[in-house]
């Protein structure tokens, strides 16, 4: 059996979102025989993405019969915000999703896919950059942009980038099984399966900006000092309020309440700390106000989905790691 999978691209998008899963699924049938691979644009020919990397598109959507797709790659980039106002093109992937057994996106092409009518009351991802802009203009979504990939049904979202080539290795696990899936992650020299989530990637853009000064004096402190004792009571005192008066108004401004806030920053000091040095975790832990290196595992577990261990040997620099010279 072949199954016809059929990726879009236009103006804009982002090479990788299609490179990427494309080598995928074609080491894939080499091993198997089992893909017919299709790409395809607004119109056939030379398609400048991004990077200004040009990829030449074999169809035009208008000369692609929309019919007998089997899985729908729908690519991401910076162009997706224009490219949703194409009628024609936004038509044909509303048609081609219907009908298809699977339907993909990869990065801010949950945006176009969203654009298309096709994913509403679904749970999906996107680029954690893309989740504020996702929740705002799709309301019928249930928007979860910390996974690196959701399957809910038919329909597959995916993370940025690299992300998008996690989600074709477990759309071939799901076609060929998990030894196929397990020879193309050899061959690309990438896990089968990728430990942590989005949240161990992203810029921390977690919160907004206090626009009073109490509110400015509690998030100096703690971005100041985020191992000193900033319980409500310690940051209320700072800010001049009382601590009710400070929990409003901060969770009001910043969207998050303080002891969050405090947990937040704690873990970027951390994560900071396990990239650039060799500080051991228990000593870290102390340092930074989790108390113990047994509640920074927990922390980091819960927010980041990965052990501070496998984060520093993940993350450190290239200039500590003299074996890998």
């Amino acid at each position: 059996m072949t199954r016809r999978i059929v990726f879009v691209i236009y103006e804009g998008f982002h090479p990788l979102d299609l490179v990427g899963p494309h080598d995928i699924f074609q080491h894939a049938h080499r091993l198997t025989g089992g893909y017919d691979l299709q790409v395809a644009a607004p119109a056939a020919g030379p398609v400048r993405g991004q990077s200004g990397l040009p990829v030449y598109a074999s169809h035009g959507v208008g000369d692609l019969d929309p019919d007998g797709i089997d899985t729908l790659v729908v690519t991401g980039g910076l162009g997706v915000d224009e490219i949703r106002g194409d009628r024609d093109l936004v038509g044909w992937v509303a048609a081609a999703g219907a009908g298809c057994r699977r339907l993909t996106s990869v990065c801010s092409g949950t945006l176009l896919l969203a654009a298309a009518g096709l994913l509403s009351g679904h749970r999906v991802t996107s680029h954690w950059s893309r989740e504020r802009q996702l929740l705002d203009e799709h309301p019928e979504l249930v928007v979860d942009c910390d996974p690196i990939f959701i399957r809910d049904g038919r329909v597959w979202t995916s993370a940025g980038v690299t992300a998008g080539m996690d989600l074709a290795l477990a759309l071939v696990e799901q076609d060929h099984g998990r030894d196929i899936a397990h020879a193309v992650a050899q061959e690309m020299v990438m896990f089968l399966r990728r430990p942590g989530s989005q949240s161990q990637f992203s810029v921390p853009l977690w919160s907004a900006q206090p626009a009073t000064d109490p509110v400015r004096a509690a998030v100096a402190s703690i971005n100041t000092d985020p191992g000193a004792r900033h319980g409500i009571g310690d940051l209320a005192e700072r800010a001049g309020l009382s601590p009710r008066h400070l929990q409003r108004r901060f969770t009001a401004e910043l969207g998050v309440p303080p002891a969050a806030y405090v947990e937040r920053v704690r873990v970027e000091a951390a994560r900071r700390a396990l990239a650039e040095g060799d500080e051991p975790v228990e000593a870290m832990a102390r340092r930074l106000g989790f108390g113990t290196g047994e509640t920074l595992r927990r922390v980091f577990q819960r927010r980041l989905g990965v052990a501070p261990s496998d984060y520093r040997a993940r993350f450190r620099s290239m200039g500590s790691l003299e074996e890998y010279r």
